[in-house]
């Protein structure tokens, strides 16, 4: 299917040349997919991890809880090798 561009207000189907540069450029969008669906999911790891730092301190005593829920955090992408199961894995639940 041809794709187009807007020149002027005008509808222009795109040259040969263009539609190898504009599939190249798609093909490079898609295979860069799972390493940002990966640094999302450690940016929301990271925001979660950092709320419970404080814990860390040598003036606080972490519960076992906290400590595998933390572990939980730190091991979500191992294994995640699809945008898919990026995409379906679930963050574990902070212990109270």
């Amino acid at each position: 299917m041809p794709r187009f561009k807007n020149v002027n207000g005008e509808r222009i189907q795109l040259t040969a040349e263009e539609e190898t540069i504009r599939d190249a450029e798609e093909k490079a969008w898609n295979d860069g997919a799972l390493d940002r669906a990966l640094d999302d999911l450690r940016t929301k790891r990271n925001k979660l991890l950092a709320k419970t730092d404080y814990l860390g301190a040598s003036d606080q005593t972490m519960s076992s809880d906290m400590t595998t829920y933390r572990q939980a955090l730190r091991d979500l992408p191992s294994g995640l090798d699809t945008v898919e199961k990026v995409e379906a894995k679930e963050f574990p639940t902070k212990p109270e």
